[in-house]
């Protein structure tokens, strides 16, 4: 869950509160929207985030015709499968990321797969909009050279929204201009005509990343383990300490013995699960190795 994606369109709302408040959002409305999304993902939307979850759940209602989030609400819970689930789930995640970001993790994953025998498979459990994985996947050519082809990458996130852009590989320029010169060229191609000020993920990078939709809160995962490195950056800071320790113990069992895995910056598990131990630099290994 993870590029700022603030989806307020600022020429719609600036206009003044009448437009903003054209809809009627209640008290017991937005309870309820905190109750499902935790149901639903485990997000726990703090009570500061009521102009949130009116600017983006608004465009759901005028999609539909409806003026009350009541009534809104009220469609989802009689209609449990319903896709517009996944659009509601889509509109209170929240994607901030970068390419490299959290830079320290990077040349320590390296160190860790240099000598590795075999394919090197990672996962990446909150891809977004694809910054991320691709980072770890342009790490793992600079790092294995050919051997990299072998490789895998295996990116997850809930907001399927996300995960199409994530897939494309298309991001401005000035995004990826962050990088150094020689990633830039070596990974990316520049767009032209139409495509002018944008750049796409060169085939080598991409063709190491799957991309797949997926809930930590669902029963069953869809990846199989284990594996070399797992990345769980930036999205447990959603999760209460209940749904932060369930998720842990389930990584432990897909994480290779002597794998590592990534922590966001603002993020401790040494007092949530006894599964992990603390490398350092929000960097874990499993306990019991």
């Amino acid at each position: 869950m993870t590029e700022q994606r603030e989806r307020v369109d600022i020429g719609q709302w600036a206009s003044g509160s009448q437009i903003e408040r054209d809809l009627e959002l209640t008290d017991a409305d937005f309870t309820r929207v905190r109750e499902l999304i935790y149901q639903r993902a485990g997000i726990v939307l703090a009570e500061h985030k009521r102009e949130m979850v009116y600017s983006r759940l608004a465009k759901r209602l005028r999609h539909h015709g409806m003026t009350r989030f009541g009534d809104y609400l009220a469609r989802l819970e009689r209609q449990p499968d319903a896709k517009e689930w996944e659009a509601f789930t889509n509109a209170l995640t929240t994607n901030l990321t970068a390419f490299f970001r959290e830079a320290h993790h990077f040349p320590l994953l390296a160190e860790h797969i240099k000598h590795k025998q075999g394919p090197v498979s990672v996962w990446c459990s909150a891809a977004s909009t694809g910054e991320e994985p691709y980072s770890i996947a342009m790490t793992l050519l600079e790092t294995l050279g050919g051997r990299a082809a072998q490789s895998s990458v295996v990116a997850t996130d809930i907001d399927t929204d996300a995960l199409d852009k994530a897939r494309r590989g298309v991001y401005p320029q000035e995004q990826v201009r962050k990088l150094d010169e020689a990633q830039v060229k070596r990974f990316f191609q520049k767009g032209t005509g139409n495509h002018l000020g944008l750049a796409r993920v060169r085939p080598d990078v991409s063709s190491l990343v799957e991309f797949m939709p997926m809930n930590l809160l669902a029963p069953q995962w869809p990846v199989k383990g284990p594996f070399d490195v797992i990345f769980c950056r930036n999205i447990m800071i959603y999760f209460d300490k209940e749904t932060q320790a369930k998720i842990l113990k389930r990584f432990a069992p897909l994480l290779k013995p002597d794998g590592l895995l990534f922590a966001g910056h603002s993020e401790n598990f040494s007092y949530i699960s006894d599964a992990f131990k603390l490398r350092g630099q929000t960097v874990y290994t499993l306990a019991n190795r």
